[in-house]
């Protein structure tokens, strides 16, 4: 006997009408109809099943905190920082712990199953470090969380980064983080990308830097990223994110990067609800966007995420850990609205960052893990297009999450009684 079944599920890639069995923590089987008994049975009935989505950039340490010690008056990438370096001296492991936890249950409520989280390695104290490492054996068996040591205020510009960073990887931080535009000379950028790589090549680790989170064309530091990937094998396992630099280079230059990036396979993260609130604060008009170069990106064969970045932090006052939200932002300011687009702005907050996080069983089939999410919508474009409500949220076989479906009473004379938004 199944101990759960999900009947009549539409798939992300266009399957319909599938049953989904699951006994323990696996997903035994996909089939057209026809299975057992279950303990539990889950009607999806024209409703889209995908895998959880996945954030896999996100800053959890700072999550929550809008307004501590005051709000981010201009709304600039530099005036965050600042912000953030005032709130560091005031925090407290209990406190980042308590909203990284509050942070969870809304990501969970989302059907965001999945996190990595950068976080600062600049205070000496390694409070956030710490406080992060707690949350995640305490959240671990609902939501995966990745933790990158993040050297906010430069690994060779902050006197004590190199160290910090070393004793956060001692301490069971997975990821190797940097932030190479932030150093003082594009040179010093350059050296810091170089010493951190070999720290991730030694340690066999991966790689995910900010990467040129700037309106400067001439930054480029995502080509001695792809660079010094290839140099030391990393392929594969190293991130770019941001790259909003890309969005103001020339097509001549950017023909030539492009290939590099894929050469050295690269992976890619977009921030799009961020990225176009920070970017392009110098400009009147026209004004840039800011957000890389997804679709020739994805078009090169390079893999693609949106991330969410920031919720109510220091950078950004607003944000529910919603990722069709991130999805949705993406897909605008990319202009990325042909079919196949759509779809690709859904893998984005699902398939793919779970390939960039390399996480271990994700997807729908048998011997992948029961991580499910059942939403309110016929197809990928319709769950983005509605910001679907999640009505079910499977974490290793079992509900941890349900929300009732979203409907709009209506009382019009002549018209149908209630409204959900689809086409009739």
């Amino acid at each position: 006997m199944l101990d759960l079944a999900i009947r009549g599920a539409n798939l992300p890639d266009g399957r319909q009408g599938l049953d989904i069995g699951i006994r323990g923590d696996r997903i035994v089987e996909v089939t057209p109809g026809a299975l057992g008994e279950a303990a539990v049975d889950i009607d999806a009935t024209g409703c889209l099943v995908t895998p959880p989505f996945v954030d896999a950039h996100f800053h959890m340490d700072s999550t929550l905190s809008y307004g501590k010690p005051r709000t981010n008056r201009s709304g600039t990438l530099l005036e965050g920082i600042a912000l953030w370096g005032e709130l560091k001296p005031l925090l407290t492991q209990d406190e980042i712990v308590e909203r990284a936890l509050q942070y969870c249950d809304w990501a969970v409520g989302q059907g965001l199953l999945a996190v990595r989280s950068h976080v600062d390695i600049c205070d000496d104290r390694l409070l956030a470090v710490d406080a992060l490492l707690e949350v995640r054996e305490q959240v671990k068996t609902y939501l995966d969380l990745q933790l990158v040591a993040f050297p906010q205020d430069g690994y060779l510009r902050s006197a004590n980064a190199a160290a910090n960073l070393k004793r956060a990887l001692d301490k069971g931080v997975e990821v190797i983080g940097g932030i190479p535009h932030f150093e003082r000379t594009m040179a010093d950028g350059g050296a810091a990308i170089r010493a951190l790589c070999e720290i991730a090549a030694d340690r066999g680790l991966m790689v995910d830097m900010h990467c040129d989170e700037s309106d400067d064309p001439l930054s480029r530091h995502v080509e001695t990223l792809a660079k010094e990937t290839q140099r030391l094998g990393l392929n594969g396992r190293v991130t770019g994110s941001h790259l909003t630099s890309m969005h103001s280079m020339d097509n001549y230059y950017v023909s030539k990067l492009i290939p590099l990036m894929a050469e050295a396979e690269l992976g890619v993260i977009a921030n799009p609800l961020i990225n176009i609130t920070l970017q392009g604060r110098h400009d009147s008009y026209p004004k840039r966007r800011g957000m890389t170069r997804v679709p020739e990106l994805m078009a090169a064969g390079l893999v693609v995420a949106f991330g969410q970045d920031c919720v109510m932090d220091p950078w950004y006052p607003l944000g529910t850990g919603d990722m069709l939200d991130a999805a949705s932002m993406g897909l605008h300011v990319g202009q990325m609205t042909g079919q196949d687009a759509m779809r690709d702005c859904f893998k984005a907050v699902t398939e793919n960052p779970a390939r960039i996080m390399r996480l271990d069983g994700y997807g729908i089939a048998p011997g992948c893990y029961a991580d499910l999410v059942v939403l309110q919508a016929r197809d990928p474009i319709d769950a983005i297009r509605r910001r679907a409500r999640r009505l079910q949220v499977v974490r290793r076989g079992r509900v941890i999450a349900r929300s009732a479906p979203l409907t709009t009473k209506l009382e019009l004379p002549g018209r149908p009684p209630q409204v959900d938004y689809t086409l009739s």
